[in-house]
């Protein structure tokens, strides 16, 4: 499993730490010092390629609405059909109000 390779001491760090921010404004805190405005961007426009690709939108539509091109938006789709359901179950407590954490 892909996954797997990642493990390691500097990652589990990095997702305890994020798992301890308690709410947005704490996460716009927290990414503002860990990353550059670009790869937070990245990052939340590779997300919405996801949501997008998920209902069903073509890449044309995705790449006029997100500006993603065409690589990334074909990276994130293999990635909902051979991953690890991470953009899935992501997506689906995000638009679940009972999962919801503001």
């Amino acid at each position: 499993m892909q996954i797997d390779k990642l493990r390691g001491k500097e990652l589990d760090q990095l997702f305890d730490a994020i798992l301890s921010l308690k709410d947005k404004e704490e996460c716009y805190q927290f990414f503002d010092d860990l990353c550059t405005m670009n790869e937070i961007q990245s990052l939340a426009q590779r997300l919405e390629v996801a949501r997008m690709l998920m209902e069903g939108d073509t890449y044309q539509r995705i790449e006029q609405e997100t500006g993603a091109s065409t690589a990334t938006i074909s990276r994130v789709k293999r990635c909902i059909n051979y991953g690890n359901d991470g953009y899935k179950f992501t997506l689906d407590r995000v638009h679940d109000p009972e999962h919801h954490r503001t």
